[in-house]
């Protein structure tokens, strides 16, 4: 994820006289990678990319801790300036008489709350608004505004409820039952699909979407005059459920998603008490209530020193392993060349393994420090499964032959599918809320959108769903095309080159099938296997689709050539006149059977209904004479006209 820093809110818990550009540089190198810095008035703003696990970055706080250890590797003088204590003595206990909670431990490992008393909702002070606008968050009025600042200040999502609105100023906090109503702070409504994490309050009212969005039962405005401040953990999979079902992604969700450190709670409800007793002139309960029954501990990995320096490749002095951790708030311990290292709570969840900890050594000391070596060793073989190889290829012969590729959506309407399709549970429209089941209506689709080209051959190589009884869908390779304004024999004779390309025997057979106009299609078959099928559609283009794992079984990968006959080939043209609807793929099949010394059979053309037919008579055992061919040629046209009818022309 992406978040804006400006840089007069970084240096507030950042003590340096670096330049911003080299922080930006000195990050990139070592930790979070600075994107840009973006001059904004006299200020300069840090647009900085955040790796998925480390959610303890996603703040200013937490990209000022990292600077503070990355710094001075590179000689800038630097220190991480902690969050500076309350003036007023709070106690966190398990029980207030301002609030009666009940808490699902498995969905809230940590619940926090505190009562704002008189408070007056007004517009935030000029450096609030200033440091939330450069961050990217628009300033709304005071409350809001301290949750939006100590959210980015410190990484920690807070909510804050008009207390007097919570009926029976109670609080449950459980899962949601399917069919639940919730109307969230910016006015949509939600039903519940269950499994969600929710509040309700004494009269059983949903007041909080946890972890996404606040109720509008429980909204603050600006006749608030109590506030319950609120700050919690939740299990990051039920915010991940509830907002991808929902389709609601706030930054609360994203950051709760990622699963945030427990001990942030703290520091985070304190800072809020601070900002709302001298923004907002309200004064805190001095008893905040800490439902905590499982609290952090600590725990620790171990590694060797051996370890580390096979896997960087550069020996590094114990020392300086030790300053580098600890420098990132870890506790160390050696003994001999073990080593033990404690993470600090905030990287609790990403730090796991002793292969993590060398990565962390590796960072700060420098990527760029560590050798560069080839790898020893003999080469791998070539992969024998080339799919991949396979694909392009399929797409390089089908361009090499006029075709252009495309790609569609997966995504179709009900319509396009067959019974049994993949839904999805919460689709962007109706137009989108299936897996196709055939590419057939992407195709005609886009051809259709094409209309202005007097001529084109489009293909696609993507997946088809196809359903399975009580499994999902089985993903199918497929290779689909169409054509328009092109004859039926010369898109066939098309994908017949296409066969030859790969050496995949192939051969039409005509059979009627559901998206074509009757009685213009054909299946597809190779060895006895059905492949695919082709024809024209009822809206006159003509399209073909085959089974890429079905292709890429039959393709002949490993090619032999056999000696050419040292005995010369006859070859003529036959032209036949056949009755109306004669096949003449099955007339060349039927020649080519007839005798050992045809050698080949290809249909030239026509022209009204003479078919011209060239044939090779050969032998590789001797060179046949004209009295050999002519006793063959006899035969030949006399099988034809018992078969078919044909008659020969002139």
């Amino acid at each position: 994820m992406d978040i804006k820093i400006p840089d007069s809110w970084l240096r507030e818990y950042l003590s340096t006289k670096a330049t911003p550009s080299k922080i930006a540089e000195a990050l990139s190198l070592s930790g979070p990678s600075v994107e840009k810095i973006e001059k904004v008035g006299g200020d300069s703003v840090y647009h900085i990319e955040i790796t998925t696990n480390r959610i303890d970055a996603v703040s200013v706080y937490g990209i000022a801790r990292e600077a503070a250890a990355i710094l001075p590797r590179f000689k800038i003088p630097a220190k991480f300036k902690r969050l500076t204590k309350p003036s007023k003595n709070y106690n966190f206990v398990p029980k207030v008489s301002y609030l009666s909670a009940e808490v699902d431990q498995a969905l809230c490992p940590r619940f926090a709350a505190v009562l704002i008393k008189n408070v007056s909702v007004g517009p935030s002070p000029d450096f609030i608004k200033d440091r939330l606008e450069k961050a990217g968050v628009r300033a709304i009025n005071s409350v809001v505004d301290i949750s939006n600042y100590i959210m980015l200040g410190l990484g920690q999502p807070v909510h804050t409820f008009d207390y007097d609105k919570i009926m029976g100023a109670k609080m449950v906090l459980r899962q949601s039952k399917n069919g639940e109503k919730i109307t969230t702070l910016d006015g949509k409504s939600f039903t519940l699909p269950g499994g969600d994490i929710v509040i309700e309050d004494g009269k059983g009212r949903l007041i909080d979407l946890a972890g996404v969005m606040g109720g509008n039962l429980s909204m603050v405005t600006e006749s608030t005059k109590n506030v319950l401040l609120f700050v919690q953990t939740y299990n990051p999979a039920f915010i991940r459920k509830t907002s991808m079902s929902l389709a609601q992604r706030t930054l609360a969700s994203t950051i709760f998603e990622k699963g945030i450190d427990p001990e942030l709670v703290a520091d985070a409800i304190l800072a809020g008490v601070e900002l709302f007793e001298n923004v907002c002139k309200a004064t805190s309960e001095s008893e905040i209530l800490n439902i905590h029954p499982k609290p952090y501990k600590a725990r620790e990995i171990s590694l060797n020193y051996d370890e580390i320096t096979k896997k960087l490749g550069v020996e590094i002095p114990k020392s300086e392993i030790s300053g580098i951790l600890s420098s990132l708030e870890f506790e160390t311990s050696w003994t001999g060349g073990k080593l033990g290292v404690i993470p600090p709570s905030f990287r609790n969840g990403d730090v796991l393994i002793p292969e993590d900890v060398i990565e962390e050594v590796a960072r700060i000391y420098g990527y760029y420090k560590l050798p560069s070596k080839l790898m020893d060793g003999e080469l791998p073989d070539y992969p024998q499964d080339r799919r991949f190889e396979f694909e392009e290829k399929l797409k390089n012969i089908l361009a090499g032959f006029g075709g252009c590729e495309i790609y569609t959506l997966s995504l179709v309407s009900k319509d396009y599918v067959v019974d049994g399709a993949l839904k999805l549970k919460n689709p962007l429209g109706s137009d989108s809320e299936y897996l196709r089941t055939s590419l057939m209506p992407s195709m005609v689709s886009a051809a259709k959108e094409n209309v202005s080209q007097e001529s084109f051959h489009l293909f696609e190589v993507s997946n088809s769903y196809i359903p399975r009884a009580g499994d999902l869908s089985e993903e199918k390779l497929t290779l689909a095309g169409i054509f328009k304004g092109y004859g039926y024999r010369d898109a066939k004779g098309i994908l017949e080159a296409f066969f030859l390309r790969l050496h995949v025997e192939n051969e039409f057979r005509a059979e009627d099938m559901g998206g074509f106009a009757a009685s213009k299609s054909a299946a597809v078959f190779s060895k006895g296997r059905k492949i695919g099928k082709i024809g024209i559609t009822e809206e006159g283009y003509i399209y073909y689709e085959f089974g890429v794992e079905e292709i890429y079984k039959l393709a002949d990968r490993e090619i032999t050539y056999k000696e050419i006959s040292k005995y010369p080939s006859q070859v003529e043209d036959i032209t036949f006149n056949f009755p109306d609807k004669t096949r003449m793929g099955d007339v060349c099949r039927f020649i080519s059977s007839l005798d050992d010394s045809i050698g080949s059979v290809d249909y030239v053309g026509s022209y009204a209904n003479a078919h011209t037919i060239n044939v090779k008579f050969h032998s590789d055992k001797k060179t046949l004479t004209d009295a050999d061919v002519e006793v063959i040629r006899k035969r030949l046209i006399s099988s034809v006209k018992t078969k078919f009818g044909g008659m020969v022309k002139g």
